[in-house]
């Protein structure tokens, strides 16, 4: 992490060797000051959660913000938050009237006459069980920059600090419905311009009217927009005068595809975000999500190629047409495998060549 951003996919990086070890290293490093975690899913047998316990019985500083209303897991939320304060963790219920959703670890380290923090920003929950059963991302960093960030979102969420504007950070219910909008309504003014204006995101759900609103207006402007969104879609993509310029798939394989990654092309200086929140009313307007760009290249060249397998895929994939969901069959001379075979494949390559 001191050399550079790292970015882990899920299942096909291993949660165990990423994730959990951050936290495992942080519980048995001395120079560990405090280890921050936001907890919305977990297991009851969770070695993440045993070990804050630790942490917080050997005398460091753990605060976990719990998400008491997380549907099916409030029991279990409410164990583990009971088991952590009496370890001595601060544990804190999130921000009156919104669920919190975000996904974030934060560890504060001394190292000589200085503080670092390393940071982890996600798409899914710190739950090792499905972990291995849904694809997600996740981003790594020691940037200042970001952990400042990261700091002052967990002020938010713990009743330090009444601060909406978080550099660096996409934050619902505060700005990041604006956000996204506003990078929509860039890529009108480009394609306005004359200049390719392209949208590509993967999400859960697009339900929020305002949002495709906004993708009709861009798709109306001449803004290419590719929706890869695996559950409830209530875009209609391809009617004549409103959407003909929008194309949605859903990929359906061995694991549920849970990240969400947003693309926008922006003249050619291309953005991408990754984050907690599907584009519904709840997860902008209801609940504290967190998502962050991706700035290093290579990064974003590893999230350009996840895009383009999903976009390719001819194996896994349904699309909507009009209001009906229909299978895209293989065709054509040596069909490419199926966008998690791949994956697959590529992640067994990476571990066999190190």
């Amino acid at each position: 992490m001191q050399r550079g951003d790292l970015l882990v996919h899920l299942p096909y990086d291993s949660f165990a060797d990423s994730v959990e070890a951050l936290i495992l290293a942080a519980v048995d490093d001395p120079a560990v000051l405090a280890i921050k975690q936001t907890l919305y899913r977990t297991t009851e047998n969770s070695s993440i959660m045993a070990s804050l316990v630790r942490a917080a019985e050997a005398g460091k500083q753990v605060v976990v913000v719990v998400e008491l209303r997380a549907r099916f897991d409030e029991q279990r939320n409410l164990q583990w938050a009971r088991r952590l304060e009496d370890a001595g963790a601060h544990v804190v219920y999130g921000v009156m009237g919104l669920k919190t959703h975000a996904k974030a670890l934060l560890v504060v380290r001394r190292e000589g006459d200085t503080i670092r923090r390393y940071v982890h920003l996600g798409t899914g929950n710190y739950n090792g069980a499905t972990a291995r059963l849904y694809e997600d991302l996740g981003l790594f960093s020691c940037r200042p920059e970001l952990g400042e960030a990261v700091s002052e979102l967990f002020n938010l969420m713990t009743g330090y600090s009444r601060q909406r504007d978080f550099p660096l950070l996409c934050v619902a219910p505060y700005g990041l419905r604006d956000a996204i909008t506003g990078r929509i309504r860039r890529e009108i003014a480009h394609a306005r311009a004359g200049r390719p204006g392209r949208i590509v995101m993967k999400m859960n759900s697009l339900v929020d009217p305002l949002m495709i609103r906004s993708l009709y207006a861009a798709s109306q402007a001449g803004v290419e927009i590719d929706l890869i969104v695996r559950g409830i879609c209530c875009l209609e993509p391809g009617l004549p005068g409103v959407s003909e310029r929008i194309r949605v798939r859903s990929l359906i394989g061995r694991f549920l595809e849970h990240s969400r990654i947003f693309q926008f092309h922006n003249d050619g200086q291309t953005e991408y975000l990754i984050g907690s929140a599907d584009l519904m009313p709840r997860n902008l307007d209801r609940r504290v999500e967190a998502t962050v760009p991706v700035l290093d290249s290579e990064l974003q060249a590893e999230l350009q190629h996840v895009l383009e397998l999903c976009l390719e895929d001819t194996r896994q994939a349904w699309e909507l047409h009009g209001a009906t969901w229909t299978r895209v069959l293989p065709h054509g001379e040596g069909v490419v495998p199926a966008m998690q075979v791949r994956l697959m494949h590529e992640a067994l390559d990476r571990r066999q060549s190190s």
